[in-house]
């Protein structure tokens, strides 16, 4: 009997910088895009997707996103006072009920691979995946869903890819296609845009198999000095145990100011309510007009 992929983990302990001051006291992942913090986009991705348990590995300057997640009943109790039953409904539901979260103090920042690693205690001998909250992804097609999918069909470590242009391989862990479709060979961090060995990405969503951790468990520091997870990733490609799902919809880099705004930007324009006025407003502009 295939076993259901139940459990989702959220690396959210990195101190933001590129948004300092913002982060200063406010953690980077509940920056807003319009009236919700980019965290809960990843949290949404992921209960769709069946998940039932959300694990956020965490820092000692994020206990804001734990409030967030939180019930919060006195909040709740004075919006249904106020006749704002819709409000208290939108608070309550941000977790279903028979979803549950669970925070894991990373206690030093040493890399994504770690953060992962992290999560054992609460993993086990499960498959998972992990959703990093910077890649706000907005698609007909769940990126997670996606990827329990392929892992239902071919029980192997699935990676979400994306084509990127040369000059942005630094920025990834580059694909090494294997021979047969979807196969990956070896993944490749952050490579000179001369040694990248594909235009293929890894990006933001993983479906991992707890083999995983053994690896993690044991890798020397990788790229600035960190434990890697695409190390790792790379250790199960070279025994042909990885293979890659391609993103369907846009993906936005919420870790960086240009992705940020671009997010924000798109999701006024297309918002139901906001979007026409803030589409005349963006017209109106001078500088649009000197654009166009």
């Amino acid at each position: 009997m295939t076993q259901n992929v139940r459990k989702a983990v959220f690396p959210v302990a990195g101190l933001g910088t590129r948004f300092l001051p913002a982060t200063k006291a406010m953690p980077k992942e509940l920056l807003p895009i319009i009236d919700k913090p980019i965290i809960q986009y990843a949290v949404e991705e992921a209960v769709a997707a069946g998940i039932t348990e959300l694990i956020f590995i965490t820092g000692r300057t994020k206990r804001a996103i734990g409030d967030h997640f939180d019930t919060n009943l006195e909040l709740e109790r004075e919006l249904r006072e106020k006749g704002k039953d819709d409000l208290a409904e939108m608070i309550h539901a941000i977790v279903p009920d028979h979803v549950h979260c669970i925070f894991i103090r990373q206690p030093r920042a040493l890399g994504l691979g770690h953060a992962v690693l992290c999560s054992e205690p609460v993993v086990g001998e499960e498959p998972f995946v992990v959703l990093l909250a910077d890649d706000v992804i907005r698609s007909g097609t769940s990126p997670t869903g996606a990827l329990i999918s392929a892992w239902k069909a071919d029980p192997a470590t699935q990676l979400s890819v994306i084509d990127v242009p040369p000059s942005d391989a630094p920025k990834y862990g580059m694909v090494r296609p294997g021979e047969t479709e979807g196969s990956v060979a070896g993944l490749v961090e952050k490579p000179t845009e001369a040694e990248a060995p594909s235009s293929m990405a890894s990006i933001g969503r993983y479906l991992l198999e707890p083999a995983i951790f053994d690896l993690l468990r044991d890798l020397p520091p990788g790229a600035g000095g960190e434990i890697q997870l695409a190390d790792a990733i790379n250790l199960l490609a070279e025994e042909g145990r990885v293979r890659a799902v391609p993103l369907e919809g846009h993906r936005y880099d919420c870790g960086s100011k240009a992705g940020y705004l671009e997010a924000i930007v798109d999701f006024a324009a297309e918002d139901p309510d906001y979007g026409p006025g803030f589409r005349r407003y963006i017209a109106s502009r001078p500088w649009a007009q000197n654009a166009a």
